[in-house]
């Protein structure tokens, strides 16, 4: 058993030398786990699931951005069943828009632009174009 939890590479090569064993096993035998007084050992899977995560390059930030319902931005939607996309208000928040705020929605090749739209109903400047 590792004295010093492994992470990285290193832990990403245990766990496929171990990929037989139960998971329990598997994150002691990577050195997830502490000794109580009495000498009974506790497996912290917690950390174990954590330290493969950030291994494979899965950040997984506690103090990161939330959109206030727990859930962190991906950048990625989904089409609903009545096909509307929500977009969300991390990113509203993130551009400082407002309720009220208009776009333009211009449709292209497999994507959608939207152009924010000033007070007179024209396209805002925009550093992106």
């Amino acid at each position: 058993m590792s004295a010093t939890p492994l992470t990285g590479k290193a832990l990403l090569q245990k766990v496929k030398e171990l990929s037989e064993a139960p998971r329990r096993e598997t994150a002691k035998q990577c050195g997830y786990f502490t000794k109580s007084k009495t000498g009974s050992i506790r497996v912290n899977l917690t950390e174990f699931y954590d330290a493969v995560l950030a291994a494979k390059g899965v950040a997984l930030d506690p103090d990161g951005a939330k959109d206030g319902r727990g859930r962190e931005p991906t950048y990625r939607v989904s089409v609903h069943k009545n096909g509307q996309i929500v977009i969300g208000s991390t990113y509203t928040n993130a551009m400082g828009l407002q309720p009220g705020d208009e776009f333009e929605i211009k449709l292209g090749y497999k994507h959608i632009k939207l152009n924010k739209l000033d007070e007179n109903g024209t396209v805002a400047d925009n550093d992106d174009n």
